[in-house]
């Protein structure tokens, strides 16, 4: 079983950044691959970056160029840094540890963009 708590959440001005924190509960942190999904009201949960074990990264095309993923094995960490934010970022966002297809999610923060 792997505890994920997200932190970093808030309201922030369109063309502003935010940097989203997930911490793991887990001895196999580095084994995992990492991710940050998120879903808006009314629509489904999406996928917006992901990050490998040896830290090969995907993004939605959606926020290609805007955000990054990347992680702390030490820390046993996750983060996403956003910047540029448009109001259709706002959702809530989650982080996700997948092992061989085991995932596991934690509670989410919520990131408003809105002036």
């Amino acid at each position: 079983q792997v505890q994920l708590v997200e932190s970093g959440g808030g309201l922030v001005q369109p063309g502003g950044s935010l940097r989203l924190s997930c911490a793991a509960s887990t001895l196999f942190f580095s084994i995992y691959t990492m991710g940050w999904y998120r879903q808006a009201p009314g629509k489904q949960r999406e996928l917006v970056a992901r990050i490998a074990q040896i830290g090969s990264t995907n993004y939605a095309d959606s926020v290609k160029g805007r955000f990054t993923i990347s992680r702390d094995n030490v820390k046993k960490e996750v983060y996403l840094e956003m910047s540029s934010l448009k109001p259709e970022d706002t959702a809530a966002y989650y982080c996700t540890a997948d092992l061989s297809g085991t995932v596991y999610w934690g509670q989410g923060t919520q990131v408003t963009v809105s002036s």
